[in-house]
């Protein structure tokens, strides 16, 4: 797919997607929503990225939907269109349940204005960096409309019940301080320097650990928010160190901590999951 609004690279085994709109405040749009996903599929099928960093061109990250076509910017129904009400899948939760079916982490760079889609795009990320006083906000409520891209799963998760629901009934904007305090982001920097910060944690990610290791921890960790006891989360960890444990990536992790040099770890995410993996099925639509 040809990039228009985005901008994808890849370097030190890093993929990074930048939103390319900069004079629209990377406003959020059909075609970013599709360039994401081809761009996320580009960098979970390739096996020399390690991780993903998403972030934005120019002082903002995302200020949500572009709003530019007035009115009906969030009609569905509008002449010429398809989509009911049974049908209708909002493309915000398209790309977040793409980055939640990822097998690399994923680095939210928050280097400026996260409102809107803008923000709710990035709770299925693993970690999110924020500028000092990057102004974040859920605003739906204030444009007539209801918190999207699952972020009715992913918010209440992350922050608890009641911050979730102050933020997403109120519609205030908010500064990357609070969302530290609250747990939204895990870290708050300069915007100078949001990007280098993701890079010095996805860089960690790629010298010192197992592709395949990280790829079934971070489906551990998510799918196991929504587990029904410790007991689910107990039978799949059994069949994932087993399988890892008699793995060459575990044998060299062993060996190359007792020889004290850094590992090599050979095993690829594309080739090497184990025959259970996905434990948990994407659902249909």
């Amino acid at each position: 797919m040809e990039f228009q609004e985005i901008l994808y690279e890849v370097g030190d085994r890093v993929a990074t997607i930048t939103l390319n709109r900069p004079e629209r405040m990377n406003a959020f749009t059909v075609r970013m929503c599709h360039e994401l996903i081809a761009a996320l599929d580009r960098a979970d099928e390739d096996d020399e990225v390690r991780s993903v960093i998403v972030t934005g061109a120019g002082k903002a990250f995302c200020a949500g939907a572009d709003l530019g076509s007035g009115g009906g910017t969030f009609d569905g129904s509008q002449a010429g269109s398809t989509r009911t009400v049974d049908t209708h899948r909002d493309e915000g939760g398209l790309v977040a349940l793409r980055i939640y079916e990822m097998k690399k982490p994923v680095i939210g760079a928050i280097n400026g204005a996260a409102v809107g889609v803008g923000i709710t795009m990035t709770l299925p990320m693993d970690l999110r960096i924020a500028a000092a006083g990057a102004k974040i906000g859920f605003v739906f409520a204030r444009r007539g409309i209801v918190p999207e891209a699952a972020s009715s799963w992913f918010l209440p998760r992350l922050v608890g019940i009641s911050q979730a629901a102050e933020w997403a009934y109120t519609g205030r904007i908010f500064h990357a301080e609070e969302a530290h305090a609250a747990g939204l982001v895990s870290r708050v920097v300069e915007p100078i320097e949001v990007v280098a910060t993701a890079r010095e944690i996805a860089r960690e990610i790629a010298e010192n650990t197992s592709a395949v290791s990280i790829a079934l921890t971070r489906k551990l960790l998510w799918t196991m928010l929504g587990a029904s006891s410790p007991m689910e989360a107990h039978r799949v960890d059994s069949k994932c160190i087993f399988w890892m444990g008699k793995s060459p990536d575990a044998y060299e992790g062993v060996r190359s901590f007792l020889e004290k040099r850094p590992p090599r770890f050979t095993m690829k995410p594309s080739a090497d999951m184990p025959p259970f993996y996905p434990w948990r099925k994407a659902e249909e639509f």
